[in-house]
């Protein structure tokens, strides 16, 4: 049971948090258009998991990538990047596959993706990959990597590797039907490991697609019901609703101004992370972690300059 109002206990450990999942580039056109219309796209570092290292980093604490790139040219350009900013790749693996893109044409309303995968579900179970699942307090992955094989059975490991060594586990449960193959059952796939993680934040659109239509607080109990620990559900303009299994509270946004959503989720995640890795209380993380949202949409990208942990804190008064 996690009690709001209380820390989460950590073991000294090397390292603080081990993302596994997608690296892959952002292929971003450079003009508006509906239907790819758009003859210039510009690439961008891309992969939720990798912009959740990326943020922690900025704001005061220890990550590591394990994912998987080509031997390509592109494969460089994303490690190169991580490396940049200071974060270990020695868990990013160089596969016989081309690195995956995502190809996004901007639009004014919710732009379309199409994927072109490769190597980013080519993730094995190394030693030296479980070495870092052992030296790391907190395991970080999303639906992206468990919607295909074989990287699906790396999680697999991950996750029962850290239930053993009692290391946290947390899931983005962010379900989209079109990273799965065809005919198969990826909702019943999800609700069937929520039991094992121990904290899972779903949007309000993510407990949709796995539920169909409900209210925030039917829609927390049912992942409850299915064994998550504490579940975070954010609902947009209209902030969070967070519950343990005893007790619900909900949080309003901090958000004033906005210029793109885009890896705001992400950068919720990064702060709240921080925050427990830091010794802060768990109701006192979720609001950093709504702080460190509404910094990043006053900004433009997925991953933008963060300043320290501090510094946010002092800005939003937590």
């Amino acid at each position: 049971m996690f009690k709001l109002d209380g820390k989460i206990e950590f073991s000294d450990k090397n390292n603080d948090i081990l993302t596994v999942g997608e690296l892959l580039i952002d292929m971003i056109s450079e003009d508006y258009a509906e239907n790819f219309e758009s003859t210039a796209y510009h690439k961008f570092f891309g992969g939720s998991p990798s912009n959740i290292a990326m943020n922690v980093k900025n704001l005061g604490i220890n990550s590591i990538v394990a994912s998987a790139v080509g031997e390509d040219g592109l494969g460089d350009f994303l490690i190169n990047h991580l490396q940049k900013a200071g974060i270990d790749t020695n868990c990013v693996q160089r596969v016989d596959y081309s690195t995956s893109i995502v190809v996004v044409t901007k639009s004014k309303s919710t732009p379309i993706p199409i994927f072109y995968r490769g190597a980013d579900y080519r993730i094995a179970y190394t030693s030296k990959l479980e070495e870092a699942l052992l030296q790391s307090k907190i395991i970080h992955f999303s639906c992206w990597p468990i919607s295909m094989l074989p990287v699906r059975h790396t999680i697999e490991k991950v996750i029962e590797a850290a239930n053993k060594n009692n290391i946290l586990v947390c899931f983005d449960p962010n379900y989209h039907p079109m990273i799965w193959k065809k005919g198969e059952n990826g909702v019943e796939y999800v609700k069937s490991i929520i039991s094992k993680v121990d904290i899972i934040k779903p949007s309000e659109d993510d407990a949709e697609r796995l539920f169909g239509k409900d209210t925030p607080e039917n829609q927390l109990e049912k992942f409850l019901k299915l064994g998550a620990k504490l579940v975070i559900m954010t609902l947009g303009k209209d902030g969070a609703i967070v519950s343990n299994g005893e007790e619900i509270i909900r949080f309003h946004t901090l958000a004033t101004e906005i210029v793109d959503t885009t890896g705001a989720g992400d950068a919720f995640w990064s702060g709240f992370y921080t925050a427990v890795v830091k010794g802060y209380s768990i109701r006192e993380a979720l609001n950093l972690g709504f702080a460190v949202s509404a910094y990043k949409l006053k900004y433009t990208g997925a991953v933008v300059d963060l300043p320290k942990l501090e510094a946010i804190q002092e800005m939003y008064g937590y």
